[in-house]
């Protein structure tokens, strides 16, 4: 992914080192990417068992992993400290700042072009844990959106368990993570969140669970959008897609629960299955329209 040199975002907001007091609290729903976790609203629907089962599984602590040192594989200092006390300006920070400000060109364009305004969301580097509008959330529940403030929540060492943890690695892996949370902003923006959240009101889990697969997938198909318009640009490079798939592959419901428990519960998915998140992220990356994008009616 060529995306040295082009322009970062201002949207970011470095809390590593805070410890996660920064923040309120308060209601709605975080929308995270996996490991763990779905997709909610109002009041939290979330399930955190998955990352639990990823540590016992394969034999390490994930708050331990998750809450602190390298973010990723880019720089050595990622996530590090000046002599200040202050996060260092890493590459990784670069790198992060640099996809939200892809994303921002992008739906600003879209938003444009249907006569409406985009709203830039901001992005929040944390370090362990973090405290949002959706509440306080530990890294090791992954990324998330919270509908709440409009901001994404980011540990960086999620990106290094990404790579070592479950094979997804590559610069635009990272990025497609980005990407589907950014994804749930639009939805948020654009009113489909809110419904979503009025639909799933009394349902039962199993239903929610179903909608919420159909709400994560469209946040798929969201992230290709942005990099069907990204590879317009250039920026990709021979395999960068591939990487994307491959992520997607790696934390769909399935593959998931396979790998940690040895057997699948289909009526428990809430993200959708390694091939329906390929095929929905595929289908936004072919045709750059959201109109491809309807997960709401139909087969999925």
């Amino acid at each position: 992914m060529l995306w040295r040199g082009r322009r970062q975002s201002d949207n970011i907001e470095d809390d590593r080192s805070d410890g996660g007091g920064g923040g309120i609290g308060g209601g709605g729903g975080q929308f995270r990417i996996p490991i763990g976790g779905r997709a909610g609203g109002g009041g939290s629907i979330f399930l955190v068992i998955l990352v639990v089962l990823a540590g016992w599984y394969f034999g390490f602590d994930p708050s331990t992993i998750l809450g602190g040192g390298d973010g990723g594989q880019i720089s050595d200092n990622s996530g590090g400290q000046d002599s200040s006390g202050t996060p260092a300006n890493d590459e990784m920070k670069q790198f992060v700042a640099t996809v939200l400000a892809e994303t921002e060109d992008t739906w600003t364009g879209i938003f444009k072009s249907q006569g409406l305004t985009y709203e830039d969301p901001k992005l929040v580097l944390f370090s362990g844990q973090v405290r949002s509008a959706c509440g306080f959330a530990s890294a090791a529940a992954g990324p998330f959106y919270c509908p709440g403030d409009h901001k994404v929540y980011l540990d960086m060492t999620f990106f290094q368990q990404l790579d070592q943890q479950f094979g997804a690695s590559g610069e635009f892996a990272r990025a497609y993570v980005i990407a589907h949370e950014v994804g749930h902003h639009v939805q948020n923006l654009t009113g489909i969140m809110g419904k979503f959240n009025q639909m799933r009101q009394g349902m039962s889990e199993a239903d929610a669970n179903q909608l919420s697969v159909r709400i994560e997938l469209q946040a798929d198909c969201f992230a290709g959008v942005w990099a069907h318009y990204t590879g317009q640009k250039g920026i990709l490079e021979q395999g960068d897609f591939e990487s994307a798939l491959n992520a997607a592959k790696q934390i769909g419901d399935d593959t998931l629960q396979k790998k940690m428990q040895g057997y699948v519960v289909p009526e428990s998915f809430n993200h959708g299955t390694s091939q329906q998140r390929q095929t929905w992220l595929t289908r936004g990356y072919k045709s750059g329209k959201l109109s491809d994008c309807n997960t709401m009616s139909g087969s999925l």
